[in-house]
């Protein structure tokens, strides 16, 4: 995520490096860098613009001047300004109480995500604020749009409006209706998208938002488009006076121009980020926290909050318990690694540890690898998890066929188990200290 900028910005401030004070002189070249950094990551010209001229100008104020440690200091400007380009703080949906009905209209183009989006949406309210929502499916012109929605209600527990799936604005006013009768108090419209924007589209998107005069209304737009989804959004925006905006694809998106545009040039708030294509693959945006990642410094905050969601605290302390008295089995293994598949790619989740993305940076992090791993250890009896070492022989070799690998697989998974053991007890006994840690061998074995 946003890797592209991470790595120039890193490397600009490998420059600043040196210098007894910022001055106008030595950070000249890395505003130059910053500015091209931005302009390849796809940001707008004038956001680009805006942004270099206000950390020159709070660069080179007094106060900075006689700053001891120029590189920090210039960090920290580059990091306050991120913020203030991503939006300061995150902002949350701005919903009613649970017995007065609220409605989330979501509105966008065709493919940028919005009918995965409105499940998501669905999933996390329901989870988090035990709220009981309806689904209302209005985009009637994709083929399968409602069958998709309908799955994606299944998935998630939640009911599904389809009306006469004929008439978005029929369907909008009455799927409001049911909602108020059945004592739901949350509605969320899935509205129908273009290719491209439109005249039919736009006036159909005004007349569902006059009709049933919604909570919310949510921009979903695909980050990787990038600055097209900038301009989109201001269409949108000229149209329907959109609330908020949603960054599908986030996960996947190495530049980040769409994140560093939209909040100002439409001065709306970016309120969540997809993370993945699970139902649960959706995050508050939080400003602050994704400029502590552009800058490499890591995501502490939101990586404990992601293991709080999956871990159960008895749980851990039993584990430790495991680890500490070197009982800690292939099954224990086994069901970390389920743990951690839920918490996201492994490659989010390094970059969230302060420090890490450097250390990373010629580390090529193999989930196909990980699966691997597992399918080894589900192809071992269970006192074969319980005690690894009773594999021997023929033993590996079975495994080995069961799991579609080398044995040579099979040895390098038990050796590493091994070592990893050992390294996580040494980790408890220094208190959580990691002296020497080698990433390349711990995930390139």
């Amino acid at each position: 995520m946003l890797d592209g900028i991470t790595k120039s910005l890193t490397d600009v401030f490998k420059n600043v490096t040196g210098n007894a004070k910022i001055t106008e002189k030595n950070i000249t070249k890395a505003l130059a860098d910053i500015r091209i950094a931005l302009l390849e990551a796809d940001v707008n010209i004038a956001v680009v613009r805006n942004f270099i001229n206000s950390v020159t100008e709070e660069a080179l104020g007094e106060k900075v001047l006689r700053s001891v440690s120029p590189q920090e200091q210039f960090i920290k400007i580059i990091h306050d300004k991120l913020v203030e380009v991503l939006g300061s703080s995150s902002q949350e949906l701005k919903l009613k109480t649970k017995d007065t009905l609220s409605i989330i209209m979501l509105a966008g183009l065709q493919g940028s995500g919005k009918t995965t989006t409105a499940g998501k949406i669905a999933n996390m309210l329901k989870t988090t604020q035990q709220r009981k929502i309806l689904l209302c499916a209005c985009d009637v012109y994709r083929p399968a749009a409602i069958d998709q929605l309908i799955k994606v209600g299944s998935l998630v527990g939640v009911e599904v409006f389809t009306g006469d799936k004929k008439d978005p604005i029929k369907i909008a006013k009455e799927g409001v209706k049911f909602a108020k009768l059945n004592t739901f108090d949350t509605v969320i419209i899935d509205t129908a998208g273009r290719l491209h924007i439109d005249k039919d589209m736009m006036e159909e998107v005004q007349k569902i938002s006059k009709e049933v005069k919604p909570d919310e209304i949510l921009f979903v737009a695909d980050s990787m488009t990038g600055q097209h989804a900038v301009e989109i959004a201001k269409e949108f925006n000229t149209v329907l006076e959109i609330s908020g905006v949603i960054l599908t694809k986030f996960d996947s998106d190495t530049r980040g121009g769409a994140a560093f545009s939209i909040k100002q040039i439409i001065n709306k708030p970016i309120k969540f980020i997809g993370i993945s294509e699970k139902i649960d693959g959706i995050e508050v945006f939080y400003p602050e926290r994704i400029a502590t990642r552009i800058l490499g410094m890591g995501d502490i905050v939101s990586l404990v909050e992601k293991a709080e969601k999956v871990y159960d605290e008895e749980e851990a302390k039993r584990l430790e318990e495991k680890i500490r008295k070197s009982e800690f089995t292939l099954q224990d293994f086994l069901e970390q690694l389920d743990q951690m598949s839920k918490m996201g790619p492994l490659e989010n989740l390094l970059e969230m540890i302060p420090g890490m993305k450097a250390q990373m940076q010629n580390v090529q992090i193999d989930e196909r690898k990980i699966k691997r791993q597992k399918a080894i250890i589900q192809s071992m009896t269970m006192r074969e998890r319980l005690d690894y070492r009773l594999i021997m022989g023929t033993r590996k070799r079975r495994i080995a066929k069961g799991s579609g690998v080398s044995i040579l697989e099979v040895d390098n998974l038990l050796k590493n188990f091994q070592k990893s053991r050992q390294m996580m007890k040494n980790v408890l006994k220094s208190k959580g200290k990691m002296p020497g840690l080698d990433m390349g061998n711990l995930f390139n074995p």
